[in-house]
């Protein structure tokens, strides 16, 4: 990858019947947001569609990257699913309450209990 591309780091767990997707780096427009896209796409195409997304390690998102949230939240939801957020930074938090969407997604500060909240 070019210096000065962001880069972002993808890791996806099984936690039973939930999946668990630890991002590290800028979830922004480009090459690491379209990994997020695949990433989320196959994921949900599969059949998961209880999904964690752990973005402690994102400490900013831009416009490019709520709108990947927002779209894979409907298609989780539209399946009877969801997607919550573990430990977001501030900024993320602000980002999405800013632009009025923090209230679509269940934020967590723990992952036990972001797991059990699909139970």
């Amino acid at each position: 990858m070019p210096p000065g591309v962001a880069s972002l780091e993808i890791e996806t767990k099984a936690f039973d019947e939930v999946k668990v997707v630890k991002l590290a780096g800028r979830l922004a427009m480009g090459p690491a947001l379209d990994r997020f896209n695949a990433t989320m796409s196959e994921l949900l195409g599969s059949g998961h569609n209880r999904i964690v997304l752990d973005l402690e390690e994102v400490p900013t998102i831009d416009s490019s990257g709520i709108g990947t949230l927002v779209r894979h939240l409907t298609s989780a939801k539209q399946t009877g699913g969801a997607i919550r957020l573990l430990r977001p930074s501030k900024f993320t938090m602000q980002t999405l309450k800013t632009v009025g969407l923090l209230n679509l997604f269940s934020t967590f500060e723990e992952l036990p209990q972001a797991v059990a909240s699909f139970e």
